[in-house]
């Protein structure tokens, strides 16, 4: 190597030059780590914007949808305020005032002698639980309508008793 070298070049070179033809070591090592530093910083970025969906989810929040989409938005625009507040939504606990006011309709139903909807009966547990759930709901509805069983065969739904009307003054 020294025979090619020009006369006025020092008769020492640092290791990473390398002699023409030879495999530029330090390049592809330095290549390799920053498609590996690209791929983990992604990995990190992408985890780091669905943290507080997953904190949301894990909690089992209310607003675990808004969550998600206050993600979405945040890393589709880069506007970090819309992380922040999905961030926020996912700490703090939103009650459920949904179960409460269903009960009180189909309680109200109830009372009234109307016919509550298929759709609200079957219980939120029974669509995670699968065929069982249904039709456990389906003999909880049974029993509370007054269906009996008799030689195999469903009689038909007695119908609740209209609860009686009575007239309101009007105050004028």
């Amino acid at each position: 190597m020294n025979e090619s070298l020009h006369p006025q070049a020092t008769q020492h070179l640092p290791m990473f030059i390398t002699a023409p033809g030879d495999t530029d070591v330090l390049m592809v090592v330095v290549g390799i780590f920053l498609l590996v530093s690209v791929v983990l910083f992604g990995v990190f970025f992408f985890w780091l914007h669905s943290l507080p969906e997953r904190l949301a989810h894990r909690s089992h929040k209310v607003q675990m949808e808004v969550v998600a989409v206050l993600c979405l938005i945040s890393l589709f625009t880069h506007m970090h305020i819309f992380w922040i507040a999905g961030l926020i939504l996912a700490f703090i606990d939103i009650p459920d005032f949904g179960t409460p006011l269903r009960r009180i309709a189909g309680s109200m139903e109830k009372l009234a002698g109307v016919e509550p909807d298929e759709a609200d009966e079957v219980p939120p547990a029974a669509h995670a639980d699968g065929k069982q759930a249904v039709e456990a709901a389906a003999a909880a509805r049974d029993v509370r309508r007054g269906v009996k069983q008799a030689d195999g065969a469903a009689a038909s739904p007695a119908k609740p008793a209209l609860a009686a009307t009575r007239k309101e003054r009007r105050h004028v």
